[in-house]
């Protein structure tokens, strides 16, 4: 893979950056402590690399003993992954014989972003077209192509590559995020990109470098390195307060209505809150009031072998007989396999009835209301 440097204006963060500029300065020193998912993702990123340049026919050797996250679901969605590029090469060629496949290509699109550059995992150069494909591996939040800023930068960084040799009309985006079951593609004329570039990306790109513009609360705040100690975001929190906790009978809708657009963010922002407190306790932060103690545990096996010949030598079975769960089951078989073997036997129930904004993606469900007036 390519050598990995730090961007103050990365293309991974720029929804955030994008929203509030001055974050980006507030975030640049703060060391970034890392997590289990981004390890994760490292490691599935490079054996995904690995596959693709092996059904590409170059050279590559094979990372898996070295993957402190390999599994089985790890293969299979690398393997999903080098195989619709493939099959995403094959359709291009029916109008390209020799298309250009580029795989993890770093990509400076510092033209609209001061130092700005990142590593698009597979590119390829159509007829006409320029295909842009991101791998994500998290499973926690739906990923969206359309007017998806990473790879809006990610494509600016490609057309620097390829423009001024390929007669390049427009770029089509696509997120493959195989644990979410989620393939989103979003095409945009190279025109409607580059205005977008000019009029919103260098403005607000200038004004993050300089650490100006206006701190701005929202889903973005999700990732952002100064979330918990951030006064903007606990002053736009905090206005709930203004509701005074009436009752919600005694709320209006309009009420309502504002508070729904809060929620998600108010509990996130709280969770932050009671995280940091705790970990400062534990490295030795007094809280007036508030003082560090030892919780509820259960008791454990010290060692389940020992247990299970001592249980079987009273007379005993020491276990039960349970059958794998789908996740598990999965990882056993293997996808295809369990689609062959199960495929008839799984369904998938309706799932409980979430409020959520317009602007999700999900088609919206019929209520009990809709459903009688339908009937009569």
């Amino acid at each position: 893979m390519p050598p990995k440097g730090h961007a103050v204006l990365s293309a991974s963060s720029s929804e955030r950056w994008l929203h509030c500029p001055p974050s980006a300065r507030l975030c640049e020193n703060v060391m970034d402590k890392g997590s289990d998912y981004a390890a994760e993702g490292t490691d599935a990123h490079s054996l995904c690399e690995h596959k693709l340049k092996s059904a590409l026919g170059i050279q590559s050797e094979d990372p898996t003993e070295d993957l402190s996250w390999y599994d089985a679901e790890m293969e299979d969605c690398a393997s999903e992954y080098a195989s619709y590029i493939m099959e995403l090469i094959a359709e291009v060629k029916k109008t390209c014989s020799d298309p250009i496949v580029l795989v993890e290509q770093r990509l400076d699109f510092s033209k609209y972003v001061p130092d700005g550059f990142g590593t698009g995992d597979c590119l390829i150069v159509g007829d006409g077209t320029l295909y842009v494909i991101d791998f994500k591996y998290g499973k926690g939040v739906e990923v969206y192509a359309e007017n998806n800023p990473q790879m809006m930068c990610y494509s600016l960084g490609a057309l620097e590559l390829f423009d001024d040799i390929y007669d390049i009309d427009a770029v089509c985006m696509t997120i493959f995020q195989p644990r979410r079951g989620n393939i989103s593609s979003f095409t945009i004329s190279k025109d409607e990109l580059i205005s977008w570039a000019k009029t919103v990306l260098e403005p607000t790109a200038q004004l993050a470098y300089r650490g100006e513009g206006d701190f701005t609360c929202g889903d973005w705040c999700r990732f952002c390195k100064v979330k918990t100690v951030c006064r903007a975001r606990a002053e736009a929190n905090l206005d709930l307060a203004k509701f005074e906790f009436k009752q919600p009978p005694l709320l209006t809708d309009e009420d309502i209505e504002d508070i729904l657009g809060q929620l998600d963010e108010l509990t996130s922002w709280a969770d932050d809150i009671k995280d940091y407190a705790l970990q400062a306790a534990v490295s030795g932060k007094k809280w007036h009031g508030y003082k560090l103690v030892e919780g509820r545990s259960n008791r454990r096996y010290k060692d389940e072998s020992a247990v299970a010949d001592a249980v079987t030598t009273a007379g005993y079975n020491p276990y039960e007989k349970k059958l794998l769960g789908i996740t598990a089951m999965t990882s056993l078989l293997g996808k295809s396999k369990f689609n062959e073997i199960l495929g008839e036997l799984t369904y998938k129930p309706q799932g409980k009835p979430t409020l959520v904004p317009e602007s999700d993606k999900r088609p919206a469900m019929t209520n009990i209301i809709e459903d009688f007036e339908e009937e009569i």
